[in-house]
This record gives structure tokens, sequence and C-alpha cells, in this order.
């Protein structure tokens, strides 16, 4: 089990190139950050007093591979905790993290033919694994990842680095306003039941698919989520 450090660090950069959805990039003030792909950290933006509790803070995906210097996530804002770092986070700020979290993808599963489905910044989690020189080991993988229009995909030059690393990779973009929403049941249709499916996207979308699969001969160890909110 890997051992949770904590880290102050900083922001380096902030893009925000759709409304109320930012993407940071944080650079360690001290030792260098250590984590696996599909891992999560727990970010606070109060001073850490080590003598005192862990203030309050929230969890984010790490969207960049564990070999990468910094470390990249992607928020939405939807509540007081991310209404507060829309407002207080800019290159420089320092903040602190707690990392890792999390065993997506060292829980047994399939590398065959291997089926990952993303909703929105869902996608995130995958990334990690993606950019990551282990994803080489994958055969035949494949995402269906949903995005509201062509706009809020902000993931294209992570998945060009995913096809170089594997090129057998295949991307499945499913855009709201042309395709309609992700389709499960086509999903299903297309693939290998004795594939390992991974899901992560809102609460709501992961328990439908994830229901879905149960009920149409996936097995239940076949069916792994990133669910951790």
């Amino acid at each position: 089990m890997a051992i949770v450090k904590k880290y102050p660090a900083r922001v380096l950069s902030v893009s925000n190139n759709i409304q109320g959805v930012y993407t940071l990039e944080i650079e360690s003030l001290g030792k260098p950050f250590k984590y696996e792909p599909g891992q999560f950290l727990h970010l606070a933006l109060d001073e850490y007093d080590p003598t005192g509790q862990w203030p309050e803070s929230r969890c984010f995906s790490m969207q960049s591979a564990p070999d990468q210097p910094n470390i990249k996530i992607t928020y939405a804002v939807k509540g007081k905790f991310t209404s507060r770092m829309e407002k207080q986070l800019h290159p420089g700020s320092e903040i602190t993290v707690k990392l890792p979290f999390g065993d997506l993808f060292s829980k047994p599963h399939s590398k065959e033919n291997t089926v990952f489905i993303a909703g929105g910044t869902g996608i995130t989690p995958f990334l990690s694994l993606f950019n990551n020189s282990s994803f080489i080991e994958y055969s035949n993988p494949i995402l269906y990842a949903g995005f509201r229009n062509h706009w809020t995909n902000l993931y294209y030059t992570e998945l060009e680095i995913a096809q170089k690393i594997n090129t057998q990779f295949r991307f499945i973009p499913v855009y709201q306003d042309e395709d309609g929403i992700l389709n499960i049941r086509k999903i299903h249709e297309t693939c290998d039941l004795l594939s390992s499916f991974f899901i992560s996207g809102p609460p709501k979308m992961i328990k439908s698919f994830r229901n879905f699969l149960l009920e149409n001969g996936v097995s239940e160890s076949h069916v792994l989520t990133d669910d951790w909110e």
C-alpha cells in the first residue's frame, strides 16, 4: 500500500478554456510527488499546521502521468470549496496536497481489449494511465468519452500522446450536441464481455452504466469504477 504524504505545493498555471472548468498545474515545493496512474489527491487551500488537524480539503483525480514532474488536475466549479478555488488560486498560489489515494488500475483486470468509458472530466484519471509508459502493456484498448461539444474536449494533446505510446489505442468521442449522450447499450454491443470495463464520470452515469453491464452478462469483477466521490 502506498504511503500517503503531505506536500507543500505551488500553482504553476491555471487554464480556463470552458466557463466554470479549470485545469491547474501544480509543482511540489519539496520532495517529488509519488503516485500511480488512476490515483487521486486531497487539496487544501488553508495553511497546513503539522501540529494540528488537516484542514478542509477536496479530492481530485490526477490527470498527469506519474513520471511527469508536476501534477495536473481539472475541476468544475460546483460548490463552496471549488468556488473558493476559482477565486483564490492563480499562478504562484501556495497550497498543500496529500497523496496518493485510490487503487483504480492496481485492481486485477484484463489488459486485452480493455474498455474505458468517461463522461466529461471523468476522463482525467484515465489520462494518467494513457500518458504513462505502462500503457503499452494494453492490447487494443478503447476509450468512449462523452462531451457536451467539441469545445469541452480539452484533452486532445493527452490523447495524441496516448496514441503515440500505444498505437493500438482507439478513441471514440461522443459529442452530445451532435451524437447525443453516451449510450451504454451500444458500447456493450460492440465489446467483448470478457473485457474489463472502467467507468468514470458523474455518479449517476457510473451507477447506471455499471448496473447495465452487470445485468447484461459482464462479470462484477470486470466492472471497475472511479467513484471515490
